[in-house]
């Protein structure tokens, strides 16, 4: 199908929902979302973002003006996955609390106001990886247009660069709790530390990049191909400085560099 045809499509789900309310959380993938729910349904579209221990004040800044230059009517709600001992826990299945979490939140909101479906940005090819947070979803009775429609990720930057999205290219931003290895209790204090890790390597003016935490060791993933560069022209005396007063103990470089997903490898060893 072609990239209009595909858009269509989409376009006719939405006219169907007659209401919509959007869990928006800022990525591309919801942000398409709310764009085209809110071309097609205008002020009977909501959007809605969940902040949390789990979030970057920056990205919720971010979703923020989205919605704003979208024209999107925009509300943020707050959630409380952390304080649930099934989420701090961090099992392999952390998502899926975190999402029951955020739809039992929506949820409420939507039948309070109207809105017959909520509807998440879920691509085609989420479903493809491992994503306990889906099933969470549809348990409560969540919509997931991309995915209904079969889009995938390339394709929902296509469509976001052919409706004039200038975040189209905005790389992906998981919950901060996604940098931890499965079996590591998650704290607040362990989320902060890592978003100031994070932000502080985006203010240098890198964009893909996690810092994935293990105890009291950060380690830094960054693209291959920048790594050597990064090794060189860095003042790593003082990045490892910064990061110790963030409250990390070492920081290590990741000689692999960044895959979006690494810490789920383990799961892939376990078969």
């Amino acid at each position: 199908m072609t990239l209009l045809g595909t858009l269509e499509q989409l376009r006719s789900l939405f006219a169907e929902m007659d209401r919509a309310l959007i869990a928006y959380s800022g990525g591309i993938d919801s942000t398409l979302v709310a764009k085209i729910a809110y071309d097609v349904l205008g002020d009977r579209a909501l959007a809605v973002t969940a902040n949390s221990a789990s979030l970057l004040p920056e990205d919720l800044e971010d979703a923020r003006i989205q919605a704003a230059e979208i024209g999107i009517a925009h509300e943020v709600v707050e959630t409380h996955e952390i304080d649930n001992p099934n989420y701090s826990a961090n099992p392999i299945n952390r998502c899926y609390f975190c999402k029951s979490e955020l739809h039992d939140t929506l949820k409420p909101i939507a039948i309070d106001r109207g809105y017959p479906y909520v509807v998440d940005g879920v691509n085609a090819d989420d479903l493809s990886d491992y994503r306990p947070g889906i099933q969470a979803a549809k348990e409560r009775g969540a919509r997931s247009p991309l995915a209904e429609v079969g889009i995938t990720k390339l394709e929902v930057r296509e469509l976001a660069k052919h409706l004039g999205l200038p975040w189209w290219d905005k790389p992906a931003q998981p919950c901060l709790s996604s940098r931890f290895p499965y079996g590591e209790e998650i704290t607040i204090a362990k989320l902060q530390r890592v978003g100031r890790a994070e932000r502080y390597l985006r203010q240098m003016g890198l964009k893909n990049l996690r810092v994935r935490s293990e105890g009291d060791t950060a380690r830094i993933e960054l693209p291959p191909a920048e790594i050597k560069t990064f090794v060189l022209t860095t003042d790593l005396e003082t990045l490892v400085s910064a990061f110790q007063t963030y409250g990390f103990r070492f920081v290590t470089l990741d000689l692999e560099g960044f895959r979006s997903g690494k810490l789920n490898q383990v799961l892939e060893f376990a078969r």
